[in-house]
């Protein structure tokens, strides 16, 4: 049984993993339609609302997509000088308290509340209110669920592991 909820933990780690490095590319992204809207406003006077909104829907992209990668890795806010000297076991109960304590029922809170507020935007397509901004919201709006998918599968994975700590492997 243990192996096979390791390979479990294994496999939602690969998943996280990969959609938080694809997400990581959203930095480059970031950067360099950043840097063409200031030289395009401030060299040429031009401005455009759609690349502006493109940065907007890669940072929240990165956020969305990269957040259960960086609880996998560790680079999440805890409060290390409690967990930093603790046992293995005791950071074990600590990672198992909150994940299903705390970060479950936050994951399936916001599934509950985005997945309608998502289906909405995709029943009509919903665009930007700006004129000439970016035909993609619905897209945007899909990110909150998939956020809440992807760090709800993290919990799983943190728990199982944790679980297993506790267990003696």
């Amino acid at each position: 049984m243990t192996p096979r909820l390791e390979r479990v933990a294994d496999c939602i780690d690969r998943i996280n993993g990969a959609a938080g490095r694809a997400a990581a590319w959203c930095c480059l992204f970031i950067v360099l339609a950043e840097f063409a809207v200031v030289v395009l406003r401030y060299v040429f006077g031009f401005g455009s609302i759609a690349l502006q909104e493109s940065v907007l829907y890669a940072m929240a992209a990165l956020v969305m997509l990269g957040g259960a990668w960086t609880l996998q890795t560790g680079g999440h806010v805890r409060i290390d000088i409690f967990y930093g000297p603790a046992t293995p076991r005791t950071r074990a109960v600590v990672d198992l308290i909150g994940a299903l304590v705390f970060l479950m029922p936050f994951a399936v809170v916001l599934a509950l509340v985005s997945i309608p507020y998502a289906a909405r935007s995709w029943t009509v397509f919903e665009q930007s209110r700006e004129a000439s901004g970016l035909p993609l919201t619905y897209l945007l709006k899909t990110l909150i669920p998939l956020f809440a998918v992807f760090i709800g599968l993290q919990g799983i994975a943190q728990a199982i592991r944790a679980a297993l700590v506790l267990i003696g492997r």
